[in-house]
């Protein structure tokens, strides 16, 4: 059996006052009845499955046009490296610098038998909404297997001496 494996962009701006590094990240919110009612850790990096005949880093591209609705933001990912989630399936990020409106975004939708049983078929979202959060809260929010991701993040845009890098 082939292991299953998503990509995704993790996008990012600067959310600081001046003088003061701080980021956001846009984190997007699982669609369909099982997250419907859950909140923290049902909150994901925007990201979808991929074939071998696909590079991982054009999946992430276009899996965050898919469930966005909207292309990424142009500019050179910064690969944030790969993780096992808990189910087996293997997701690896890049991070994005750029910024949109959560309020634009037009999800991709699924079709599932719903309720389960019922013989009924009902489309879903892939994603219902997406926000922007500072890392305290993505934290909580996100898939446990996904915070390596934010600090990953932290890690790359701080500087040796906690400066933001590149300032």
């Amino acid at each position: 059996m082939t292991r299953q494996r998503s990509a995704g962009l993790l996008l990012y701006r600067d959310a600081g006052p001046a003088g003061r590094p701080a980021i956001e990240v846009l984190l997007a919110h699982m669609g369909g009845p099982f997250w419907a009612a859950k909140d923290a850790g049902a909150w994901t990096v925007p990201k979808g499955e991929y074939d071998e005949d696909e590079t991982p880093e054009a999946a992430a591209r276009r899996e965050f046009e898919e469930e966005l609705g909207m292309p990424p933001p142009g500019g050179e990912p910064i690969p944030l490296g790969s993780v096992t989630q808990t189910g087996g399936k293997e997701v690896t990020v890049w991070a994005l610098a750029g910024d949109l409106d959560p309020e634009r975004i037009t999800p991709g939708t699924f079709t599932m038998e719903w309720p389960k049983g019922s013989g009924r078929m009902r489309e879903f979202p892939e994603i219902d909404r997406v926000a922007w959060f500072g890392p305290d809260e993505a934290r909580r929010k996100i898939v446990t297997k996904q915070r390596i991701f934010l600090d990953r993040l932290e890690e790359l845009l701080q500087g040796p001496d906690g400066a933001r890098a590149g300032n």
